[in-house]
């Protein structure tokens, strides 16, 4: 039976172990908050010189799991674990779960490269991987987009940077190129005048650089001019169908003649008397 020497150590240590697990709690919680604000303050520091929710966003998910970590670590050491041992252990199983999730990995390192290299942010609409949309977020993992008829599409970062990105909005103005056939009996001149005439009548038309309208193939079935005004970015859609259907209609009442596809076939007598 145990003397009251030997319960004196026994509640010695469990008040050694009980005040370090109190420590332990404390540094852990207290730290978590100091990790959530700091976190905070790193991102208003960067928001003051990049306006890029993207690498806001980064910004703030990187320092707070640094800082955290850091925190359990400070926990761990009050408990009297060995920290260079836990550390050790936590490089050969992040060695481990790097081989495992190498997909991931590219993920992620095809991630920090669009939000360094910034090829998009959120807001623009793109043409990436197969796919076009406005970009609503740029995650670690994958990008979002929303379709014009409102749909989601999620994006793998390693497929994103894999390919070819287009920004349909980075810049202010777009040319719009539109191709349409008269036909070889037609007045190319009166064509293009007509062509002119719309253009200088949609306010919408930039004066620089200037509308071109010029014949650029002669087909099969007929001429084609090529149309190409500048318009603001914002405009190029509705402007280039509302100019396919004005095109249309003037062309009517000019009497110039948009072709059918047409194909000149021959038959030739093939010499056994029948034909």
């Amino acid at each position: 039976m145990p003397g009251a020497a030997d319960i004196q150590v026994y509640v010695d240590q469990f008040l050694l172990w009980g005040a370090r697990v109190v420590v332990a709690a404390a540094i852990f919680f207290i730290g978590r908050y100091l990790a959530r604000w700091l976190s905070g303050l790193v991102v208003r520091a960067i928001r003051k010189f990049s306006a890029d929710r993207a690498i806001a966003s980064f910004a703030e998910t990187l320092a707070y799991w640094l800082l955290l970590t850091v925190v359990i670590l400070a926990a761990l050491d009050q408990l009297g674990l060995s920290i260079t041992s836990l550390l050790a252990v936590l490089a050969a199983a992040g060695l481990a779960v790097g081989l495992a999730l190498k997909d991931s990995l590219s993920n992620v390192a095809s991630g920090l490269l669009i939000i360094v290299l910034r090829p998009f942010t959120v807001g623009d609409y793109v043409t990436m991987a197969g796919h076009s949309g406005t970009v609503t977020e740029i995650g670690l993992f994958c990008t979002r987009l929303q379709t014009p008829d409102n749909r989601l599409i999620t994006i793998s970062n390693s497929d994103i940077f894999g390919g070819a990105i287009v920004n349909e909005y980075v810049y202010p103005t777009r040319r719009v190129d539109l191709v349409v056939s008269i036909a070889y009996e037609d007045d190319i001149a009166k064509a293009r005048a007509i062509a002119e005439g719309i253009l200088r009548g949609d306010p919408r038309v930039l004066s620089d650089p200037p509308p071109t309208v010029y014949v650029a193939e002669l087909a099969d079935s007929g001429i084609n001019l090529n149309i190409r005004p500048w318009v603001k970015s914002g405009d190029y859609w509705p402007f280039y169908w509302e100019m396919l259907e004005a095109v249309k209609t003037a062309f009517d009442r000019g009497g110039i003649t948009i072709p059918y596809p047409q194909r000149e076939v021959r038959l030739r007598n093939g010499g056994d008397g029948r034909g």
